[in-house]
């Protein structure tokens, strides 16, 4: 008789205790979860698994295929370049989820943040703005979703790191009796697999394993700079006034420089952890070994650095920012 199929709670994969080098290793099966949730749980070891992206479609044109609504999350620090991708895969009811709502400052208004979205006329059914840290508007999120589901289940979905399983986990702990707990860890890709989680009899949240975007700083860090980069409180935003001839070092990942303009005002919107220095550009060669990018930016745009966060600039500027070369950088229009 074949063995009945098992799922690491944690993360989704099919577990087996054959194969330590393969994803969904456990010592027994009799445990729930995979032995690489396990030491991200009780020891914070944090393991690397690369996934292709076609995986990952394929997930979300099955969810195409049901009538269900979907939660679509996003990291507000770290927005999706393009918010109308995954209308490339699915057709449902969906709700954008504004997530991580604790990290921008108090001052920025809720409303401010949802009629950004909605000048953009993305095809949504509604906005809903969270922060599942501090359990900030996750009663007006469930109010939503019962409004807008079509059935008992409901689907999460977007990119790697925007907080699914952290807001899945919240609204278990708020609304169930469940006592799983989805594994959460900075690293890309730690959910591999869709998993089902019954909140009450008429509504199962379905998690999915996140897009995982190529242009993302965390790519290419050190696994050791992950805690720095991604923010675990309010951004105390920093304002530097910026002349041409100066540059700005931010926690020794990227350079940005000031070729073109006149006297500008620079605010980063990054982690608290990264250190920001200002330099005159001729006096520093720090860094200038990585990727220059060079931009245009308009009055009261921001930079973006995929995943790191983004510097508003109020005056029109040329800035060459230097990077690894696999990370996406480009302007938008000002978020705060």
């Amino acid at each position: 008789m074949s063995k009945e199929k098992k799922y690491c709670i944690g993360c989704g994969v099919l577990l087996q205790d054959e194969n330590m080098t393969i994803d969904g290793y456990t010592t027994s099966m009799e445990n729930d979860i995979c032995s690489r949730c396990f030491r991200m749980k009780n020891y914070g070891e944090y393991q690397i698994v690369t996934k292709s992206n076609e995986e990952y479609i394929d997930i979300l044109k099955s969810v195409n295929k049901t009538n269900d609504l979907v939660l679509y999350i996003v990291d507000l620090l770290n927005l999706d370049r393009d918010l109308k991708h995954i209308r490339n895969y699915i057709n449902n009811k969906v709700i954008l989820v504004l997530s991580k709502r604790d990290v921008l400052p108090k001052s920025v208004k809720d409303e401010k943040l949802i009629d950004y979205f909605k000048n953009m006329e993305l095809d949504y059914d509604d906005i809903v703005v969270v922060s599942p840290n501090k359990n900030y508007n996750i009663d007006e999120l469930l109010h939503v979703i019962k409004k807008y589901k079509t059935s008992k289940n409901v689907y999460v979905v977007g990119h790697t790191n925007v907080g699914k399983s952290t807001l899945i986990n919240k609204l278990m702990k708020n609304y169930s009796e469940n006592e799983c707990e989805l594994t959460i860890s900075p690293l890309p890709s730690t959910t591999l697999n869709k998993i089902s989680i019954k909140l009450s009899d008429d509504l199962t949240l379905i998690d999915t394993p996140g897009l995982i975007d190529r242009g993302n700083i965390v790519n290419y860090v050190d696994p050791s700079l992950l805690k720095k980069i991604n923010p675990k409180k309010e951004i105390k935003p920093k304002t530097y006034q910026i002349k041409k001839g100066q540059c700005l070092i931010i926690g020794n990942l990227i350079r940005v420089d000031y070729v073109e303009g006149g006297k500008n005002s620079f605010t980063v919107f990054m982690s608290n952890d990264l250190k920001v220095q200002r330099f005159n550009l001729q006096k520093q060669e720090g860094l200038k070994d990585l990727y220059p990018n060079e931009l245009d930016v308009l009055y009261h745009e921001d930079v973006v650095v995929n995943g790191l966060g983004f510097i508003k600039i109020v005056e029109k500027a040329k800035v060459v920012i230097y990077a690894d070369k696999n990370v996406e950088i480009y302007t938008r229009r000002s978020l705060i």
